[in-house]
């Protein structure tokens, strides 16, 4: 059941490893420092806000673009982020981008970038597609911390949206 068709209906390949050829370079780059940071945070598996902070990390320009509209200096939002979500203890744990390593609330946000990335009759998915995804989510941490500040997550998702926007309709889809 290894068809071409099937590595195309979910991110995941049949035993767990993320496909990542359905993600751009700038989106695979995302999601390694993405797992940098949950190791930084002392995390044993990858959560949401660390999808945050590696799009923080290496944020491409549509990412930029998203905190020039909300006004965010982004190496000093991935610093709160980063406190925000630190573990007590040094542990390192050994992850990597599969399912076993990845909370459901992560699980959900690729496939959702994926449908969404899909929708856009577009073949990888871009860092844009993770953000918009990120405040879109049912129950998003992300979202909710900065609720506390006062920006919803519709609000967050315009900005978002304004940004990929401002970059085309294409955006910047690199090859793999």
């Amino acid at each position: 059941m290894s068809s071409a068709r099937h590595q195309h209906e979910d991110v995941f390949l049949p035993g767990g490893p993320l496909q990542l050829n359905l993600f751009s370079s700038t989106s695979r780059k995302v999601l390694k420092a993405a797992l940098e940071m949950a190791n930084t945070t002392s995390w044993d598996n990858l959560r949401s806000p660390h999808i945050f902070m590696g799009l923080l990390a290496v944020p491409d320009s549509s990412v930029r673009e998203w905190g020039k509209k909300l006004q965010a200096d982004l190496p000093g939002l991935l610093a709160q982020f980063q406190e925000l979500f630190q573990q007590p203890g040094k542990d390192k744990h050994f992850l990597t981008l599969h399912r076993e390593f990845l909370s459901d609330s992560v699980l959900r946000l690729l496939r959702e970038s994926w449908c969404r990335c899909k929708l856009a009759g577009r073949r990888r998915i871009r860092p844009m597609d993770l953000l918009i995804c990120l405040f879109t989510s049912t129950n998003s941490v992300v979202a909710e911390c900065f609720e506390r500040i006062g920006l919803t997550a519709a609000k967050l998702t315009e900005l978002a949206v304004l940004a990929e926007n401002h970059e085309g309709p294409t955006g910047s889809e690199e090859a793999a």
